[in-house]
């Protein structure tokens, strides 16, 4: 019994060590979200992911037939909910998607391709601790539908076209600028005033205003 106590003891004092080295190590990283994950975080990311994800999700069968109906829905729902992060292509290459950590992932490339419909389902429901991926459940069949229809959306990134991402641009959030810009031309077009012209400096009025304001201009030294 006295190994096998002495064995935990020591096992106990490795486990302190390494973690005493590893917050020593990220306390002179920093928080910052800037860099990229090493190469030990992304590996043990990703086996923490597989492990946790329950298993009775990850034999699931996509039910919604991959049709071209479905295609089209899911390719709007994801360009207006998803490619904020993920990019319309799913490249991940987007202001908000550089600036997560880990990085939006490239859905395109075998990392995510290789997961099973279940895990995808299953992420897309459920969100991902400790990422910027939020969990976008609804708790209903529409909603669940959804998903799936994503999932068979994802499958097809690879192979998406440019006509593709030329229509899911019209489905992408906008800002409230764009919004308010594009209600001014609307308003124009359906008989309104025109939308103001962009403020520009007016030089001749700040040099004259610039010459009444100093009391001094065009006096002569003695």
């Amino acid at each position: 019994m006295k190994p096998f106590a002495r064995l935990l003891a020591w096992l106990g004092f490795v486990v302190m060590v390494a973690g005493a080295g590893t917050m020593l190590f990220m306390q002179g990283r920093g928080v910052s979200a800037r860099p990229m994950p090493s190469a030990i975080e992304a590996r043990a990311a990703g086996w923490m992911r597989s492990w946790m994800t329950p298993s009775t999700y990850k034999g699931l069968k996509n039910p919604v037939t991959a049709t071209e109906q479905n295609f089209v829905s899911a390719r709007d729902h994801f360009a207006d909910h998803c490619a904020t992060c993920h990019a319309n292509d799913g490249s991940g290459n987007t202001e908000m998607g550089r600036g997560l950590y880990p990085k939006a992932p490239d859905m395109r490339l075998p990392r995510t391709q290789q997961l099973s419909d279940g895990e995808l389902f299953y992420f897309i429901e459920n969100g991902i601790r400790l990422t910027g991926m939020p969990a976008w459940s609804t708790g209903t069949p529409e909603g669940e539908k959804a998903s799936w229809e994503l999932v068979h959306f994802i499958r097809r990134m690879p192979k998406l076209t440019e006509d593709d991402l030329a229509e899911m641009v019209k489905s992408n959030p906008t800002s409230r600028a764009q919004i308010e810009e594009e209600k001014k031309v609307e308003d124009f077009l359906n008989g309104g005033d025109p939308p103001p012209p962009p403020p520009t400096a007016d030089l001749s009025r700040r040099s004259t205003d610039g010459a009444k304001a100093d009391p001094h201009a065009g006096h002569k030294q003695p």
